[in-house]
């Protein structure tokens, strides 16, 4: 596997093929680029990942890919070439008992540490992950991990997964046609547990469309969902959360298009049908909604509707919840609905024409 530590001319010429820039050498005394560590198709970006060591940067070529990769290495960047380099699931002939524990999950790209231990500072960029029976990218136990210029497509859960983490910033990336959300963050997906402070997690600026659910957050606080377009899921953005104390919020949900999010979504055993939902929030506390254009969201989901505060399945009713100086026209049966007993909650200066029940327009 060819390791840049020095300026040689095919390496140099191969880095900048792909639009690279890389630090040519200096005077004297002045301070050595991180190692690039190039991988070529048919090539594996594990044996590259594995033998990096902290503050290397993995480039991948433009290729397919058929394989699952697992990084446990704070600083590391793992950087594609844009749509072109192609994270996806090995062969169905091949055995499912092989590979790491990403692949053995039936994830696409995993970033693992522990909540006690996290994975600090790891950066995936410019690449795509499709087409895995589980999540494309999925993260636990990490901090400060940066996700971006990621397409995320044709995933069997989630396509951008993020649980137990701190100070991710999720941004520019898109996210299509996945089985749940387009990028989900929560403590963790299931059991009955309190919420993760995020501490100034970002999820902004991503194209979100054709999943069932375009941004979930669940179960966490200090968190901001911000300027992301968010078109033609079953659902738009879901702030979940349940009987644990605190629960969710102290969240900003600001400045996002939400448009038309009106496909449709059967019944599971832990959710109702799912159509025309723009931005839901249940069993959530102290969270702002601003900002934000809900436009046509239609649906007879319970849950359809412009900006919807809902009951929570378990009892928590939502409290504190400021939704303000929102565009929320064209959604049915309603622009903003209150189906909830919950008390504090707000409404000013939004711009809408039909409200449940009347008079918060």
């Amino acid at each position: 596997m060819p390791t840049c530590r020095t300026p040689q001319l095919a390496g140099v010429a191969a880095i900048l093929a792909v639009g690279l820039v890389t630090g040519l050498p200096g005077p004297a005394g002045a301070s050595v680029s991180p190692p690039i560590r190039l991988v070529h198709p048919g090539e594996s970006i594990q044996k590259a990942v594995d033998a990096a060591r902290p503050g290397d940067t993995v480039q991948i070529l433009p290729g397919t890919y058929r394989e699952s990769v697992q990084v446990t290495t704070s600083g590391l960047t793992l950087r594609g070439t844009g749509q072109t380099t192609v994270i996806t699931a090995p062969e169905k002939s091949a055995p499912a008992a092989t590979g790491n524990a990403c692949a053995k999950a039936g994830h696409g790209l995993c970033v693992t540490g522990t909540a006690g231990h996290p994975v600090t500072g790891v950066r995936i960029e410019a690449l795509t992950v499709a087409g895995f029976t589980k999540n494309g990218i999925n993260a636990y136990g990490t901090d400060r991990m940066t996700v971006h210029a990621v397409l995320a497509r044709d995933n069997g859960q989630q396509g951008i997964s993020q649980e137990q983490s701190t100070r991710a910033v999720l941004r520019g990336n898109e996210a299509r046609g996945n089985g749940q959300a387009g990028i989900f963050v929560a403590n963790v997906a299931d059991g009955k547990v309190p919420p993760v402070f995020t501490k100034g997690t970002v999820i902004g600026e991503n194209r979100l469309s054709d999943n069932r659910l375009g941004v979930v957050v669940r179960r966490v606080r200090e968190l901001s969902v911000q300027a992301n377009v968010i078109t033609g899921n079953c659902g738009g953005v879901f702030v979940v959360g349940d009987e644990g104390v605190p629960r969710a919020g102290a969240l900003t949900v600001r400045s996002n298009l939400v448009r038309a999010n009106n496909k449709f979504c059967p019944k599971t055993p832990r959710l109702d049908v799912v159509q025309g939902t723009g931005i839901l929030l249940t069993g959530a506390e102290d969270t702002l909604v601003t900002g934000n254009r809900v436009e046509g969201n239609v649906g007879k989901s319970s849950m359809s509707g412009g900006i919807v505060l809902f009951h929570s399945f378990v009892g928590a009713p939502n409290t504190g919840i400021k939704v303000t100086d929102n565009t929320v026209r064209g959604n049915g049966p309603a622009d903003l609905a209150v189906r909830d007993t919950g008390t504090g909650n707000t409404f000013a200066r939004n711009q809408c024409r039909v409200s449940e029940p009347a008079g918060q327009c």
